[in-house]
């Protein structure tokens, strides 16, 4: 049986999760994720992640009697729009775990991972960041089938017309909201939500079993925005 560990701080939602190919011990969890075993997450309002993150890895590790011995690769989201401490926290803290278990590191598309949120009923998902003002960064899908890949949207009322005109959608992740304002079309969908580790373990499993994997030494965030130092 192989354990990975989910780790995602891309946002204000610091979230680890254990992912399992077996699924006979699953969790209940609101999105239907098949691979999820346990998880802690923090949807605070404000950064935490470098006081949290490891005292959640510790605290789940431990209520399901495993240690960090017992796992077989570590993932991590690897991307924000707005660069922030608390993605450098979780990719430092994910590669020195890697190098010193000597384990495999995985890498997970922010935005997949926050489009597998949806569990509504529409045509399409349109997962987004916000990136201040009224740009957002989102991709497009139908079912799991990426339709459009990242990138910037400057939000105005023809933003995604030809899905709306076409279908619905689902609009998911954060910025949702000053697009539901600008647009008011009812006939959509809108949740706000922060990504989560627990959407990350489905596609975890798949990309261990694969061996898709990156390289620990090299890997480095993916910033849609670029990243100065204060």
């Amino acid at each position: 049986m192989a354990l990975i560990l989910c780790v995602e701080t891309s946002s204000t939602n610091c979230s680890v999760a254990l992912a399992s190919d077996d699924t006979s011990n699953a969790t209940v969890n609101s999105f239907q994720i098949a691979h999820c075993i346990d998880f802690i997450e923090d949807n605070s309002s404000s950064y935490s992640h470098g006081e949290r993150l490891h005292v959640f890895i510790d605290d789940l590790l431990k209520r399901n009697q495993l240690t960090v011995q017992d796992l077989d690769a570590i993932a991590v989201s690897e991307a924000t729009s707005i660069p922030d401490t608390g993605l450098r926290i979780g990719v430092a803290s994910v590669k020195g775990m890697c190098y010193a278990l000597d384990i495999p590191m995985i890498a997970i598309n922010t935005l997949e991972s926050l489009s597998l949120q949806n569990t509504l009923p529409s045509d399409y998902t349109i997962a987004m960041l916000d990136a201040r003002r009224m740009e957002v960064y989102a991709s497009v899908y139908q079912g799991k089938e990426l339709l459009e890949t990242t990138k910037a949207v400057i939000l105005d009322e023809d933003s995604f017309s030809r899905f709306r005109e076409s279908g619905t959608i689902t609009f998911i992740g954060t910025g949702v909201e000053k697009f539901e304002d600008l647009i008011k079309e009812p006939a959509h969908q809108y949740v706000t939500s922060n990504p989560t580790a627990i959407t990350m373990c489905d596609t975890a499993v798949l990309k261990h079993k694969k061996s898709d994997t990156v390289d620990v030494a090299y890997f480095e965030p993916f910033y849609l925005k670029e990243f100065k130092a204060g």
